[in-house]
């Protein structure tokens, strides 16, 4: 036992440094889809903003930018999703100064700009919008791994069914993570915002560390 105990002492030191380095690197988000090496790429779009302004790629550059499909006639998920984003959005702000939020209606033919401006404004004065025909919204939307569809759009009060997902793209204008609702029975499919919030400043330290 003696002989033993230098060893063991050694191996016990080595087990240590290698716990206090794992316990000292940035953790993965909790609940986030993401995409690591500094996200994915997204494919060339271009959609008009709430301004009546071209959104491109070039409008997410240098923001961190939380986007939400939706439309201004949803009943339910939409205005649930932009007014628990408007309640950490200080926090957001806190995380990354830099941090923007964008809806993009999947409803060009009723949300036109004017509606889409007084919309976000309902929510919070720097929400941004921006919209486009259906040969450019799609395969943007699609790509960031979201979907949409319209099944009665001759009705007057159509529906479009949409995914309640939010998505994270980086200041590089990168896919960096998506956040997926809680869903349950008779409930509104929602993001939890405060683990939202959790991964988001997991992910800013995250890319802060690999620059």
């Amino acid at each position: 036992m003696v002989k033993l105990r230098y060893p063991l002492l050694f191996l016990l030191a080595i087990a240590g440094m290698g716990l206090a380095f794992f316990a000292t690197q940035p953790q993965l988000p909790d609940q986030a889809d993401y995409y690591p090496s500094g996200g994915r790429d997204i494919n060339d779009f271009h959609l008009t903003d709430a301004n009546g302004q071209p959104f491109n790629p070039a409008s997410l550059q240098r923001h961190w930018t939380f986007l939400f499909v939706g439309y201004t006639f949803c009943p339910d998920i939409c205005p649930t999703t932009l007014a628990d984003l408007r309640s950490v959005y200080d926090q957001l702000k806190q995380v990354a100064p830099s941090s923007q939020v964008m809806f993009i209606s999947a409803d060009p033919q009723r949300d036109d700009s004017a509606r889409l401006k007084s919309y976000t404004a309902f929510f919070h004065p720097e929400f941004k919008a921006a919209t486009g025909s259906h040969d450019k919204l799609f395969p943007f939307v699609r790509n960031l791994g979201l979907v949409y569809s319209i099944a009665d759009q001759g009705e007057k009060d159509y529906l479009v069914d949409h995914s309640a997902s939010i998505v994270l793209i980086n200041p590089a204008g990168k896919l960096q993570a998506v956040f997926r609702p809680k869903i349950a029975p008779g409930a509104v499919p929602r993001v939890d915002m405060a683990t939202m919030v959790s991964d988001f400043a997991r992910i800013v330290t995250l890319a802060n560390n690999s620059d």
